[in-house]
């Protein structure tokens, strides 16, 4: 699906919203809501009013890695962005050229037995195309050290050009995100989570919503490319799927938080729409053709026209509702990327209009 309308280099969100003035904190980002073609616009922290109690959220616990260390190949300086770690040790890498001005830009990927030298005598040599759809990413072999140590030591995390500066790591986790055995993380923020705190998950809790936490490790999401997304690797734990089956069996919602949260849950549902316990790798692709057994509404960033993020909104939400959210989203220059505003997607017959909500609303401002 591509989106008939062109979004302006200006609505790029740029810094972290804590950083666009004094006093503000992740939270201070805009909310746009969809319930079918129905749009209205809120503040993030109006969230737990959108909700109600029995409602849960199903939430990505994968850290962010710092996942760009620099290199070269040859005479030229290369940056490597660590994407993937598969089961033979290799790890799915990109190699992108610097810009100059901080950030990178697309490279050819390849040949085989090209070496990338590393910081402190590190040798990363790619072996083979991740994918015949393409040669962006390549399974590549590392000598001389452990993958984890080196990004703690030398990476930063990824970024890309429409961004001001360089952030800390601490920027880019969100509040929901634990340590993972080995080192094991996601190459890119699984964003969607970011404006949540500490202070509106306990506001949320308190008004009956409930987590199920899930883990999938996203791999590098170039900026220039829009594939379908690769083989990623995720869990879902007993405790989570038993959450998910009561939602579903009652009244509450089982909202996704995030596009990484719809694959891990659709990938642990059987064709019946039981969630069971699962883990390892998936490489389901969630379209409206194949549709969702399980998700009734989805918390997301804003993407790109041309991403294929948008075949999996049209399948929990329908293709009215994502080109209206999408259009308002223009028109009420909302900002985009993983600094930017969020998109809350609910089932048409879910709304909370009425007196109940304005004085709702007006409690959580």
């Amino acid at each position: 699906m591509t989106l008939a309308l062109r979004v302006p280099e200006e609505l790029s969100a740029r810094v972290p919203a804590e950083q666009r003035g004094p006093g503000l904190d992740r939270d201070a980002v805009r909310l746009l809501v969809s319930r079918g073609t129905e749009v209205s616009h809120h503040a993030f922290p109006e969230l737990p009013c959108l909700l109600r109690a029995g409602d849960l959220l199903v939430v990505n616990t994968s850290p962010t890695l710092a996942a760009a260390v620099d290199g070269r190949v040859g005479h030229a300086r290369v940056v490597v962005h660590f994407s993937t770690r598969g089961d033979d040790g290799r790890w799915a890498v990109e190699l992108r050229e610097p810009d100059g001005r901080g950030t990178t830009r697309a490279r050819a990927g390849g040949p085989a037995g090209t070496e990338v030298r590393l910081p402190e005598g590190v040798r990363l040599t790619l072996e083979e195309p991740l994918s015949a759809r393409g040669e962006r990413l390549w399974w590549a072999r590392v000598a001389g050290a452990g993958v984890p140590g080196l990004l703690r030591e030398y990476g930063r995390p990824i970024r890309y050009s429409y961004t001001e500066r360089d952030q800390p790591l601490s920027a880019y986790q969100t509040v929901f995100a634990l340590p993972q055995p080995g080192g094991a993380g996601s190459a890119e923020m699984p964003s969607a989570a970011r404006p949540f705190t500490a202070r509106l998950v306990a506001e949320l809790v308190s008004r009956g919503v409930r987590f199920a936490p899930i883990t999938l490790h996203t791999g590098v999401a170039s900026a220039e490319a829009h594939e379908p997304p690769y083989p990623e690797r995720f869990a879902v734990p007993e405790a989570s799927a038993r959450l998910i089956n009561a939602a579903k069996a009652g009244d509450g919602r089982v909202v996704a938080v995030g596009t990484t949260a719809v694959r891990a849950v659709e990938s642990a549902a059987g064709a019946d729409g039981v969630v069971r316990a699962r883990e390892g790798w998936t490489d389901l692709v969630v379209t409206p053709e194949r549709g969702v057994r399980v998700v009734d509404g989805l918390l997301t960033g804003l993407h790109e026209p041309e991403a294929s993020h948008l075949l999996m909104l049209r399948a929990v939400a329908g293709t009215a509702a994502v080109e209206r959210g999408y259009e308002e989203a223009v028109r009420g220059l909302y900002l985009w990327h993983e600094f930017g505003d969020v998109h809350l997607l609910l089932p048409a017959e879910a709304g909370t209009e009425g007196p109940h909500a304005e004085h709702c609303f007006s409690n959580c401002r």
